[in-house]
């Protein structure tokens, strides 16, 4: 049961003072459902202005606060233009108030003409004339400019103005509980409690908020350390099944070429832990093409030789259609039963699929989340896989060994190379076995970055690539061009490919009816098709080899890591194959540096560490990476810099503390509420 102290925090939004209706609306588009995501709803930045006596002192660009008298109001020539104030400094300098839409209605009334107001704002210049547009404050008196010389400023969403975000900031704090402090070891974190430290991010003194922030990003970390290693903990007693197998069904495998040693050595781990009575919680991290399938599918036959049936569970429907065809294919020798079970499979066919996974006949089933739904139950699970590991949460992974008679052992896979901080972060309940070779007859990708303006060039190279009777991928950031973003869209791309390459050109996104992408998937799998064009749902999973060509449109929008999952869909043939990641006009020197990388290497574990270094301080270039990071409050910087010593306290509380037993124990179980992550709790007995 969560603690009383929290359920103010958990309550919904508009139990705050004057968040009614109108407010609940924008601040749930943020996310901000409940008082705790308010609480916790930091200041991206701070804006620093400089009182000034008039407008010769400022410079263009700078955030000021300076006394003007309006002397005029300016309605717009057209419906659309402007609404402009006109008004003068002590001296005579005239400054234009600019104002668009609706805000013109506030200009008229904040600005009275002969009364002399204090305006903060940032000043620039509009032609000959200087102008402030939308003012942040219009102040009466001038003592009022003073409290807004330094401010936090916060994500807004549409009905939201920073102006008014401090009304609804105070309020949270009053909600917000000093929640007890003894679950930290740290002086300089413990005397000042959650309330003081949200508190304090908001303030203008610029030694106190590192401080605050690092306050509440150590409890998120403390927190999620502890839960993991409580998960951990109680795998460790419960009952499992040991499994050894005596080698039959693997020594049929006919595998295409031989193992390389990271895939002999994660086999071996792997079949040393499901000999044990505990069950496994093992994470097997490898490169795209590193070999993964092949180390998931020798562990599924230790199951099967020990007489045990495994299951392995896929993100995505494509994802698990494609693991069906090559397990199928692979397994084949061996004789054991492989089925696949979606959400999609109706009458007759899931019934006998159900029967079969009771029976026993099923060996190995593949699926999305339909095979752990209640109808659904087995012989005797022993092994579960689960797939891009990252696209789910530990409450998931948790979920997954309520279904065999006993626990069963689980393998977590990602082709997404993770930085060892945030294995640590993410996967600290898991051991972890990495694949870092690749099998051999792996061509390296041609990697080129292309301007945007070339695209006529490029589409005359795809041309050319498909009469070869190649097939090529072309890659949108979105499904539909939206009016306030010039994003290539992958309706459009496809309407355009479409008019030159006619029926050859097919579309995949996440909005399609599942039928109408598994139609699509298929007609490129089966080459009937020879451009598939899709959005990011094809990151993962699709596996065509006579795919031998990527182009990815806006390119430096996308993360490093989804850069790399998306060239990995090609180069798995014989033949050379190349990737050009189209760029726009605007790139950052950032944003340069990471196109270069990709151009360098495709070594995905260095390209993960070297992300994480551009990226710093929790500055996310690019398309956010589902499974960057599970925490709301801390930041990639400070990960790096506190997650070592809040994995190091949760150690020392579990080893020598009591646990959750105690003042400090009962104190941890508060932040683990706090934060959500109560799966660690729950996983006690009587928890």
């Amino acid at each position: 049961m969560r603690p009383d102290i929290l359920n103010p925090l958990f309550a919904e939004v508009e139990t705050l003072d004057g968040v009614g209706p109108k407010l609940k609306k924008p601040l749930e588009k943020l996310g901000l459902a409940r008082v705790k995501d308010v609480a916790y709803h930091l200041p991206d930045r701070f804006v620093t202005r400089r009182s000034i006596a008039n407008l010769d002192e400022g410079a263009e660009g700078e955030q000021i606060v300076v006394a003007l008298t309006p002397i005029e109001h300016r309605s717009p020539r057209s419906g659309r233009g402007p609404y402009r104030v006109l008004a003068q400094d002590e001296i005579g300098n005239i400054c234009a108030l600019t104002y668009f839409g609706r805000a013109s209605y506030t200009a008229k009334k904040q600005l009275p003409v002969g009364e002399k107001r204090w305006v903060a704002g940032r000043l620039d210049r509009y032609g000959d004339m200087l102008q402030i547009v939308h003012p942040d404050h219009v102040m009466s008196e001038s003592g009022e400019g003073l409290g807004h010389l330094v401010e936090p400023v916060y994500g807004l969403s549409e009905g939201l103005t920073q102006p008014g975000s401090p009304g609804w900031q105070r309020r949270r704090w009053r909600s917000c509980p000093n929640c007890p402090n003894g679950s930290s070891r740290r002086s300089w974190i413990a005397n000042n409690g959650p309330a003081g430290a949200t508190r304090c991010t908001s303030r203008t003194n610029i030694r106190m908020r590192p401080r605050a922030r690092d306050r509440l990003a150590y409890d998120e970390l403390l927190a999620n350390s502890l839960a993991l290693m409580l998960v951990r903990s109680e795998n460790r007693r419960r009952q499992g099944q040991a499994l050894k197998g005596d080698g039959r069904l693997r020594d049929r495998l006919q595998l295409p070429f031989p193992l390389t040693g990271a895939q002999s050595r994660s086999i071996a781990e792997i079949e040393g832990d499901m000999a044990q009575e505990s069950p496994m919680l093992r994470l097997l991290q490898g490169d795209v093409g590193a070999g993964k399938t092949v180390v998931a599918l020798e562990a599924m036959l230790v199951a099967n030789e020990a007489g045990a049936q495994a299951a392995l569970l896929a993100p995505t429907e494509i994802l698990a259609r494609q693991h069906f065809e090559t397990l199928r294919k692979m397994a084949s020798p061996t004789g054991v039963q492989v089925a696949l079970l979606t959400g999609r499979d109706k009458g007759r066919a899931r019934e006998s699929i159900l029967m079969g996974l009771l029976d026993g006949s099923i060996d190995i089933v593949v699926g999305t989340h339909a095979i752990f739904q209640d109808t659904v139950s087995y012989r005797n699970l022993a092994l579960v896989v689960i797939d891009e590991q990252h696209r789910f949460g530990v409450g998931q992974r948790l979920m997954l060994t309520q279904k065999g008679r006993r626990a069963p052992h689980v393998l977590a896979m990602t082709a997404t190379p993770i930085p060892r901080t945030l294995t640590l972060a993410q996967y600290g309940e898991m051991d972890v076995s990495k694949l870092d070779e690749m099998p051999p007859g792996r061509q390296p990708i041609d990697t080129r970055v292309v301007a945007l303006e070339r695209l006529a060039e490029v589409v005359d190279g795809v041309a050319r690539h498909i009469e070869t009777g190649q097939q090529a991928y072309w890659v949108c950031p979105m499904v539909r061009e939206s009016e306030t973003d010039d994003l290539a869209a992958a309706e459009q791309r496809y309407e355009t490919l479409k008019l030159r390459f006619g029926g050859d050109v097919v579309l995949v996104h996440g909005q399609l009816r599942p039928e109408e992408k598994d139609a699509a998937m298929e007609r490129f799998a089966s080459g009937q098709a020879k451009v598939l064009v899709a959005t990011t749902v094809i990151e993962v999973g699709v596996d065509v080899p006579n795919a031998t060509l990527m182009v990815i449109e806006a390119a430096e929008r996308f993360g490093l890591a989804q850069l790399h999952q998306l060239r990995g869909r090609v180069g798995r043939g014989s033949e050379k194959s190349t990737c050009l990641l189209l760029r726009g006009d605007a790139l950052s020197e950032t944003g340069k540096r990471r196109l270069a990388l990709m151009r360098e290497t495709q070594d995905g574990f260095r390209i993960a560490e070297e992300d994480l270094e551009l990226r710093g301080g929790g500055e996310l270039l690019g398309t956010r990476q589902s499974g960057d990071t599970p925490f709301n409050v801390a930041t990639l910087e400070q990960i790096q810099k506190l997650l070592p010593l809040a994995h190091d306290d949760a150690r020392l509380l579990m080893e020598r503390d009591g646990g959750l037993t105690g003042e400090r124990g009962e104190a941890a179980r508060v932040l683990l509420y706090l934060f959500e992550r109560d799966f660690g709790v729950k996983t006690l007995r009587g928890g």
